[in-house]
């Protein structure tokens, strides 16, 4: 059965949660998140905006790798790009409150 389409971002983060389930993905994607946002910092400090697509490679290259090569699915940025984007924040900040296994086990019930 398939899944409803989400009309929140409070119904999108189940899914996005179940859609990085595996540790590695999460590292990947904390990894490219925090480059990439570091990199945009940088380009802002620096004035150098025509840098600026290239602050957008480390985030995008790690998460696809994560869902291509460690989870085996389709990354939701395809679909819902914008939610996706504040879904990889949200996941960084538990990762580094320590709380994103709690949301995993909640969004993913008996397994």
């Amino acid at each position: 059965m398939a899944e409803s389409e989400p009309k929140s971002f409070a119904e999108f983060w189940p899914f996005y949660v179940r859609e990085h389930g595996r540790p590695a993905t999460r590292a990947l994607h904390a990894l490219g998140t925090i480059a990439g946002t570091s990199l945009f910092v940088g380009l802002a400090v620096t004035g150098r905006w025509r840098w600026l697509p290239v602050a957008l490679v480390p985030g995008y290259a790690a998460a696809w790798a994560g869902h291509f090569f460690v989870e085996h699915n389709r990354p939701a940025t395809f679909k819902h790009p914008l939610w996706s984007i504040m879904g990889d924040y949200k996941m960084v900040a538990l990762m580094l409150a320590g709380r994103m296994d709690e949301e995993v086990a909640r969004a993913r019930p008996g397994e």
